[in-house]
């Protein structure tokens, strides 16, 4: 029966690297390629942990993460998912492998596939091609194959854009983001975006002054923010399309001079955990993250040991967070500022 100490001479790490990997022992700084190889020969030297010599063989997943480190600080919406899959398959003591979308990827070992985020059409097809079970967490690509974990963005947004209306507001920006490099993709364009253009075409208010399109981060939304203010009648609410956005909205309303929701409402989506603690507090739409990074877990795991061969499409609730960030203007005055 192959030992810590075999393992550790093949991968040509030390013993105490290998049972701190084996063992997910997350204060350990080890690359994922170092990481992937010591479950590989572990994998074929049929090493098994106390634990799994009592029990049932574990799962080894492959989690393939659309966003960069430096991507997760702007935007911490999957930071919060990321973490929440890792600790699940933890608890779980299932053995998983972090790679970066760009990293090549490897079929030997693994028993399925957790892909974060919004991936390309050849990313699809290279994810495709390793024939495993996979889910894809927050999209949902045009392949039947996959599972897929999702919230109904075009509802949510929808539910946004009515709470702002019944608010008396008229004039509604609107801030959002691109999360693709390219252009070919197996997805559609930003639902949010696409919600506020029919919202507004419906009650014959659109204005594309009023639409701005840049990147997920704290920085853009302060940038686009302040092209809505310069215009000679600027909106009275905007919905930005995550609270990276919406920080960023709100120091740009702050540095000139004005108030949120005093001359501006914000609204913004994800409710990320400083939400509630921003001057003012934020209206936002709340998504269950970690409910979402820990079901991700479940389902694949649950259809590789059942060997589901039908794919399911989980789509989770959403929640409208009301704090201060947004003010009731008169139907009297929504009006006439249309005029």
């Amino acid at each position: 029966m192959a030992t810590i100490k075999d393992i550790a001479e093949r991968a040509q790490v030390s013993i105490s690297t290998v049972s701190r990997v084996l063992n997910y022992d997350e204060t350990l700084s080890v690359n994922a390629a170092t990481k992937t190889k010591i479950f590989e020969i572990a994998e074929d030297l049929d090493y098994q942990t106390k634990n799994q010599k009592k029990g049932k063989k574990k799962l080894s997943l492959l989690l393939i993460n659309y966003y960069s480190l430096e991507d997760e600080v702007e935007d911490p919406y999957y930071l919060s998912v990321r973490v929440a899959i890792e600790r699940r398959a933890a608890q779980l003591g299932y053995r998983l492998v972090s790679v970066s979308r760009r990293e090549e990827l490897h079929r030997k070992s693994i028993d399925g596939v957790i892909c974060l985020g919004t991936f390309e059409e050849d990313e699809v097809q290279r994810i495709a091609a390793l024939e495993k079970p996979t889910i894809f967490v927050d999209s949902c690509p045009d392949n039947m194959k996959f599972d897929s974990i999702i919230f109904d963005l075009k509802r949510e947004t929808k539910r946004i854009l009515d709470y702002l209306w019944d608010c008396g507001h008229r004039r509604i920006g609107f801030i959002g983001g691109n999360d693709t490099e390219g252009a070919g993709l197996l997805f559609d364009p930003d639902k949010r975006t696409i919600v506020y253009r029919e919202f507004m075409k419906e009650k014959g208010l659109y204005r594309k002054d009023y639409e701005r399109i840049g990147t997920f981060t704290s920085k853009m939304g302060y940038k686009l923010m302040n092209e809505l203010m310069e215009l000679p009648d600027p909106p009275t609410a905007v919905f930005v399309a995550n609270d990276s956005l919406a920080i960023g909205c709100l120091n740009a309303i702050n540095k000139a001079g004005k108030t949120c929701p005093g001359d501006f409402s914000i609204v913004g989506f994800n409710d990320i955990p400083t939400a509630k603690y921003m001057l003012p507090p934020l209206t936002t739409m709340r998504l269950y993250m970690d409910f979402m990074g820990e079901k991700a877990v479940d389902i694949i795991g649950e259809r590789i040991q059942n060997k589901r061969e039908i794919p399911m499409q989980i789509i989770l609730p959403a929640k409208l967070m009301i704090r201060e960030s947004v003010r009731t203007i008169s139907e009297e005055i929504s009006i006439c500022a249309t005029t």
